[in-house]
């Protein structure tokens, strides 16, 4: 199957330089590609998605009714990235995460950002994730964000942006997961000759963090993923995980909190918790000190965190800091708290809250990205030069009744990758998500998800807009 005929179209390629050849770290795989016999692609393509259909690779699908559950759409061509451009994406990523949790960590206890005029206090008190419960509250090792997903994108020169940051309940590691078991097995030979570096000790690595971050009490730490149950989108990634770590499964309704403690229900009785991976989020986790209508969580179990008798991943708050306002200040906390210049940008942004800005964003709106600041999926976005004119309208309305809740980017051309569809390959864009794990130091994972917009000319790569995924190679 040739390559002959794809064209970058003048974006970026992953792949490929504007003149068709591949790049370098990318030349063996796309001769091993050519190499294959008309149709071997397409047969091998359909046994990777036998086999990850085998494997329960889902997600649910909300807003349809009923709700539909999917297979997550992969594509076999890989994305490679090659070792020196990782070191810099892993440098900048584990500098992020410092000073995200810095700033967390200050803006419960002391605010000195705030008083120092750095970040606006009433973008901190307007935000949807601060969380008051959480004032004055100190985390294990003074750790807020333990499991982080951010976001990457590529503009048409090259250039790495940060396009946000997930730190509240993070998904998508599990396709990681599978998506490299399936193409270790689709092209063992290119594999090997690249040295791509592992990915399958993540759930190792993730119980080793959730043991460092345990309460310092005396004998073997107990661990336990709380999900919400099998109809939340994410429940084959939360009883994925628990597997793979050899750890237990829970729902609120297996837990109490008893003499102090979390303790689970057993049928050899009450066992302690000491590490609570919750897969919920903060409303959800304690009915007597968040939501008192949550069926989901456990009551007691905030008393239990704020002595010390248990820890949180991520603990309860960071949502402050997933606020789409609240990121386009991380440059300033990383000059803040480091004393450092950001090793990856921000993408351009507009707060409306600004009068200034969202004049500018309402006479530009077929120009721009405009987002809600806590929506995620790929929800309360406007794509403003795809967009009609009447969704360009309704967002202006939108806009000026609650601009604190909307920010605008330029849109960017996303670099692309091959893509096979029908018996070629042509263009899509992509980003990529690696995942941080914080205990005692920083560790990105090597490569994690690329998303891929499986739609022509879309720009949205989320699974519940239609985005599928892709492998992602990072070389030793």
């Amino acid at each position: 199957m040739k390559f002959d005929g794809y064209s970058t179209d003048g974006f970026h390629d992953e792949l490929f330089f504007k003149d068709g050849t591949p790049r370098p770290e990318a030349r063996a795989l796309v001769e091993r590609i050519e190499a294959l016999s008309e149709g071997e692609l397409a047969r091998r393509h359909q046994a990777a998605e036998r086999a990850l259909l085998r494997m329960g690779i889902t997600f649910n699908v909300y807003g349809e009714e009923p709700s539909s559950e999917r297979i997550f759409p992969f594509d076999i061509i890989p994305r490679i990235v090659p070792s020196d451009e990782w070191a810099l994406i892993e440098r900048g990523l584990q500098q992020r995460i410092r000073a995200l949790n810095h700033f967390i960590d200050d803006v419960y206890h002391a605010q000195r950002i705030v008083a120092d005029g750095v970040v606006p206090a009433e973008v901190v008190a307007s935000s949807q994730g601060f969380r008051s419960q959480c004032v004055g509250l100190d985390p294990p090792g003074g750790i807020w964000c333990h499991i982080t997903g951010t976001d990457l994108v590529r503009d048409r020169d090259g250039t790495i942006y940060v396009l946000e940051d997930n730190l509240r309940c993070p998904s998508g590691v599990s396709y990681v997961l599978e998506n490299r078991a399936v193409m270790k097995q689709t092209f063992p030979k290119v594999f090997e000759g690249l040295a791509v570096r592992p990915v399958g000790d993540y759930p190792g690595r993730l119980l080793r963090m959730l043991e460092e971050v345990a309460p310092r009490r005396a004998g073997q730490v107990s661990v336990a993923v709380l999900t919400p149950g099998v109809y939340n989108a994410a429940y084959f990634e939360h009883s994925f995980l628990a597997q793979q770590m050899g750890v237990e499964l829970v729902e609120g309704r297996d837990l109490v909190v008893a003499d102090g403690l979390l303790r689970m229900r057993t049928t050899h009785g009450l066992e302690p918790i000491d590490v609570l991976y919750r897969r919920i989020d903060d409303d959800f986790l304690d009915p007597t000190c968040f939501r008192p209508d949550s069926a989901l969580g456990v009551p007691g179990l905030m008393d239990v965190y704020r002595a010390g008798g248990l820890t949180l991943v991520n603990a309860p708050g960071t949502g402050v800091a997933d606020d789409k306002v609240v990121y386009a200040y991380v440059p300033e906390m990383i000059r803040y708290y480091l004393d450092e210049e950001a090793i990856l940008p921000n993408v351009p942004t507009y707060l409306c809250w600004r009068e200034s800005d969202r004049r500018y964003v309402l006479d530009h709106l077929d120009q721009l990205v405009v987002k809600a600041a806590n929506e995620s999926g790929g929800y309360g976005m406007l794509i403003g030069p795809h967009a009609s004119d009447a969704e360009r309208q309704d967002f202006a309305t939108r806009i000026t009744a609650d601009p604190r809740n909307y920010i605008a980017q330029p849109t960017l051309a996303l670099s692309r990758m091959p893509t096979r569809v029908d018996n070629g390959f042509e263009g899509r864009h992509v980003d990529l998500r690696p995942y941080i794990l914080y205990g005692n130091e920083p560790f990105v994972l090597p490569g994690g998800l690329t998303r891929v917009a499986l739609r022509k000319g879309s720009l949205v790569v989320n699974s519940s807009q239609g985005g599928g995924s892709k492998d992602t190679w990072v070389l030793g």
